[in-house]
């Protein structure tokens, strides 16, 4: 006994070996739990009184320096809470709340500091790392960021491979002990120039489930001046811990204090339907930092863009490489017969577009360079304002705003950042000259400098600026093979639209399975819109592309849905006029459908399954419903509870025909309309692959003679 009351009276001298404090959400659903364990600190993370993340180790490890890992002890914890009501330039709905509850907690280790911030909302957690301005801890190296997310279990997650160059990879559905065994199966379905940096390596936006029915999403926002985050997997006990980018020399970023790293973030629901309304990203980035944002407008665009990508014409006008040829040599050589960006080509498209009521008509391959993509001059292909013989810049413009038509400008810088970088200012000048509004641009192939990485924090700063640099112009960007969205478009709303995921193009390149847009709203679409370019009504490409034998995986109707379920500012028409000629009355809804919102409902989902959402156009009562399907067959029940009660609406349903099918008969529909307000159900059968798509419009008198709709 006297052994023991040493022991304890010694304890009590030494001070306590654990700091713990807890923050609770606002509506008390989340209860986050923090604690310095024998100098180690930990987060928790609960849901309903449910676990969803066990105690999980945060820190660093560095370059040429101590660890920040352990041997920490608290020193403060301050609490604040935070609420406000903010109006985004364009969105899924025309307010956001951001109401949250805030834990800052400041440790020391050996005279260094490090602050955690958590931010605790009802829908989720976000944290960050913050580095004060400090003597022991100014420049310093990265070695690797060393975040855990300890699931409870064996989770059923949405996955992609975890790579430093592309997400443009299809979806797998398993279970997180079945990644190691799936994970080769996965990389084959993408043209990755790079590998996973594990067997278990996946990508953020990672979705999962749990089997008592959690959905639980783990991601990052305000990635700024950083690398992009990965998460490989222990298998054997279920943990997450992060990976990082790294650079040509391996290093995962250079930082200087003062500094933050991005947030790292957990959405949890057990509604699957909340994970889609989130807006916990958005609201973990700053905000809007113009203070005139009236040059950004949401876009509906076609553009010549799908020819190329089946191969039915090419982005370059001759087939001699650019090397052996100036400039001028452009005027004399013989062109290759197929080059899509010609003077009468644009002009169709144009013509078409204006007809419409298309705000924009995209051109790519406009610009000399292509021919020697894959030559050893790479970077110095592209100077991105010296036109092909065939493409009048001068002409084509005037040609499409006397019909009311703007050009969309491509910019492929080929991934050599520093040429693009000392071209950019003449290239956004030319933009302003010609009265472009809005600029594609990719970055196809592996990064120059060569040794970086798409995902590395050098590519991320490039990103960054050149979207800063665009909005010196007043021009939108819409960036492809960047880095994913993690909610900067809050703050640079010119950042209109990123691909950044496998979109349609690969409908040509092969297919994707019908899942994959029940997943990427989850996954992808996360931190912000994706460019997805959907509309695609003829699906057996071989019939004007011989030779291609790829079949897009989709009915017209799931085509049709796309435009309401894949949320975008900008939303692209990706067929060929006269595909959309032969199903002129299916068109009409991808004419009717709006780009911007005033409120947005999701009626029913499930990842890999199903979506359904509702969104009510920005400034006008009408509405537009869209559903998508995997690869089953099933019907659902619609109500129309979202309508304002008393008034009635004329619907008009898009729907997949009974015996339409993704494989073998998905070109055909029906439509019909009828009458519906707030107490309407419909049930609607959405075919193998399919989907259906309805507009909804104020009734008026004339209107009281349609029948209801069933």
């Amino acid at each position: 006994m006297k052994r023991l009351l040493l022991i304890l009276t010694g304890l009590l001298l030494l001070g306590p070996l654990t700091a713990r404090e807890l923050l609770t959400s606002p509506g008390n659903l989340l209860t986050l739990t923090f604690e310095v364990t024998d100098g180690i600190p930990r987060y928790s993370l609960d849901y309903k009184g449910r676990p969803v993340v066990l105690p999980s180790r945060l820190g660093f490890e560095l370059k040429d320096a101590p660890s920040l890992l352990e041997g920490f002890t608290q020193r403060s914890a301050e609490r604040s809470s935070f609420d406000e009501t903010w109006e985004p330039v364009w969105g899924e709905t025309s307010t956001i709340r951001n109401h949250y509850n805030e834990l800052a907690v400041t440790l020391e280790q050996q005279g260094r500091l490090l602050l955690v911030r958590f931010r605790l909302y009802d829908d989720g957690l976000g944290f960050r790392y913050e580095f004060p301005e400090q003597p022991q801890l100014t420049h310093f190296v990265l070695r690797e960021e060393c975040t855990e997310f300890a699931m409870t279990g064996d989770h059923t997650a949405y996955w992609i491979p975890g790579n430093y160059n592309t997400q443009e990879f299809e979806y797998t559905i398993s279970k997180l002990s079945e990644i190691r065994r799936l994970q080769p199966e996965a990389l084959r379905t993408s043209n990755a120039p790079d590998g996973p940096f594990s067997p278990t390596g996946v990508e953020t936006s990672l979705q999962m489930k749990s089997d008592d029915g959690l959905y639980i999403n783990l991601h990052e926002a305000a990635l700024v001046d950083y690398s992009c985050l990965h998460l490989d997997l222990d298998d054997r006990t279920f943990v997450f811990r992060a990976h990082l980018t790294p650079d040509a020399q391996g290093n995962k970023g250079h930082l200087q204090a003062p500094c933050v790293t991005p947030w790292r973030t957990v959405m949890v629901s057990d509604d699957a339907r909340d994970m889609l309304s989130s807006n916990l990203i958005l609201n973990l980035n700053e905000p809007c930092a113009y203070e005139d944002t009236s040059w950004i407008k949401p876009v509906k665009y076609m553009g010549v863009w799908w020819e190329m990508i089946t191969g039915k014409s090419t982005w370059s006008y001759t087939s001699l490489p650019a090397v052996q040829l100036g400039k001028t040599d452009f005027i004399r050589c013989t062109p290759n017969g197929r080059h899509g960006a010609n003077n009468e080509n644009v002009k169709r498209v144009i013509d078409f577009a204006a007809k419409h009521g298309f705000d924009q008509v995209l051109v790519e391959g406009w610009n000399i360079g292509w021919e020697d993509w894959a030559g050893h001059q790479k970077d110095y292909v592209f100077d991105f304002v010296t036109p092909y013989p065939d493409f009048d810049i001068r002409m084509l413009n005037d040609y499409a705003h006397e019909r009311g038509i703007r050009l969309m400008m491509h910019h492929e810088t080929s991934s050599s950042i520093r040429n693009y970088e000392r071209h950019m200012d003449r290239a956004y000048r030319l933009m302003n000259e010609y009265g472009y509004t809005a600029v594609k641009s990719g970055y196809v192939g592996s990064i120059l400098p060569y040794g970086e990485y798409h995902y590395g924090q050098w590519c991320n700063n490039h990103y960054l600026y050149a979207v800063k640099k665009a909005a010196e112009y007043r021009i939108m960007v819409n960036a492809h093979e960047a880095t994913r969205p993690t909610g900067l478009c809050r703050t640079y709303p010119n950042l209109i639209g990123n691909e950044s995921a496998r979109g349609t193009e690969y409908q040509a390149f092969g297919g994707s399975r019908p899942h994959h847009v029940t997943i990427l709203p989850f996954t992808r679409l996360q931190g912000g819109p994706m460019d997805y370019t959907p509309g695609i009504f003829c699906m057996d490409i071989s019939t004007f592309v011989p030779g291609n034998r790829s079949k897009v995986n989709a009915t017209i109707c799931n085509q049709l849905a796309l435009y309401v379920t894949m949320y975008s500012p900008l939303q692209m028409a990706a067929d060929f006029p006269e595909h959309y000629e032969k199903y002129m009355d299916a068109f009409q809804f991808i004419k009717d459908v709006d780009v911007d919102w005033d409120d947005s409902r999701y009626l029913a989902a499930e990842p890999g399954a199903y979506i359904v959402a509702a969104r009510k156009a920005k400034g006008r009562s009408d509405w537009f419903v869209g559903g998508v399907t995997n690869e089953e067959a099933r019907t659902m029940e619609i109500g129309f509870d979202f309508l304002d009660p008393g008034r009635e609406y004329v619907a008009t349903l898009y729907a997949d025909a009974p015996d339409a099918d993704y494989a073998t008969n998905p070109e055909a529909y029906t439509i019909r309309s009828g009458r519906v307000d707030a107490r309407s159900r419909l049930s609607v059968r959405m075919a193998r692959g399919g989907g259906f798509a309805i507009s909804l419009r104020e009734a008026t008198a004339a209107d009281r003679k349609l029948r209801r709709l069933k």
